[in-house]
């Protein structure tokens, strides 16, 4: 423990990702805001990783955005929470992002920016140091250790990011980059920036039924992906494609980590439901997905890691926003 600990606070800091990424779409890069059908949206992701382990590993994003013609594009807001480890090593997240669009009958390249700021803090009292270990005993009940920690608990820094995204027909490719000011988020007063982290995004939806009308949600459709992110020495990529028949939605990705060892191969859930009037876009999206652990340290000691989603969308009332840009959207590839 004291190990690990001492890694955390010297060691550059790593983001955490999402199996289900496209249901955290701000997170994942701040140009597919307001990139949807209809006026609003608000999404919420939790994921509990490696349950078997003791320690939280407990991750949130939660977002809303709109859809607003008159400015080109969308704005948002999002927020983030992660829990990490036995001292409660916690980051919270608030960041706005606007997004602008151009494109036409055949293509929509969108721009996004991000601007946010970030707590990060630690409870020094849970942590257990060496003299408060027995040999033969292990941990010594209500001893107090003579270490002295930093002064600091806690640190405050900006946060910005951007990103671009293309959708052109049936394929969609975009690529974001976050903490472009590699913020210093040390509690000890050495320096430890926070690598930047870029993510690349790449879908192509291929329709499997005769006939097919673009933006249409009947039919089924076959969804390749692939999504690239590095941050520091550290890179991850996680392939596989998704069965989309109407409201249903399955999964099947395999992920790599490090040096492209294996990482885990996750499976995922997803349903659609639609409102009685389709013409205002109303959706209520509910998803779960499960991680099972490949790497050396196995599923049996992880029990794997399972997230779950929700998202709600929608059309304002006598909305001038209907089927903008002939219907091309980041929603239909995913």
């Amino acid at each position: 423990m004291v190990l690990l600990a001492g890694w955390s606070f010297s060691a550059s800091g790593q983001d955490h990702i999402y199996s289900q990424f496209y249901n955290a779409p701000l997170y994942l890069n701040p140009a597919l805001t307001g990139q949807f059908e209809g006026d609003i949206r608000l999404n919420m992701i939790y994921r509990n990783q490696w349950t078997g382990i003791n320690g939280t590993l407990s991750y949130v994003n939660a977002s809303a955005d709109l859809n607003i013609p008159n400015f080109g594009g969308g704005v948002g807001l999002q927020f983030n929470r992660s829990t990490e480890g036995t001292a409660f090593l916690v980051k919270n997240n608030i960041a706005a992002t606007y997004a602008y669009s151009v494109g036409s009958d055949d293509f929509v390249l969108s721009f996004g920016i991000q601007a946010g700021f970030t707590n990060r803090r630690i409870n020094w009292d849970k942590l257990v140091f060496s003299d408060q270990i027995d040999n033969r005993l292990g941990y010594i009940p209500g001893s107090v250790s003579s270490a002295q920690p930093p002064d600091l608990a806690q640190r405050f820094f900006f946060d910005p990011g951007a990103g671009v995204n293309l959708v052109y027909g049936n394929f969609m490719a975009g690529i974001g980059v976050y903490h472009i000011n590699q913020p210093d988020e040390s509690f000890s007063g050495a320096q430890a920036r926070l690598p930047r982290r870029f993510a690349a995004n790449a879908s192509y939806r291929l329709p499997l039924t005769r006939s097919y009308n673009y933006g249409s949600d009947d039919g089924s459709y076959l969804i390749p992906s692939v999504v690239y992110y590095k941050q520091g020495n550290v890179s991850s990529m996680s392939a596989g494609a998704q069965y989309k028949y109407k409201g249903v939605n399955t999964g099947l990705w395999y992920r790599t980590a490090g040096e492209g060892g294996p990482d885990a191969i996750v499976i995922s859930l997803i349903f659609d439901i639609f409102s009685s009037d389709r013409r205002n876009g109303e959706k209520l999206r509910v998803g779960v997905s499960h991680d099972a652990t490949t790497s050396k340290i196995n599923y049996t000691n992880t029990n794997g890691t399972s997230e779950g989603s929700i998202g709600y969308q929608k059309y304002f009332p006598n909305s001038s926003s209907y089927n903008k840009f002939n219907g091309l959207r980041c929603y239909d590839f995913y």
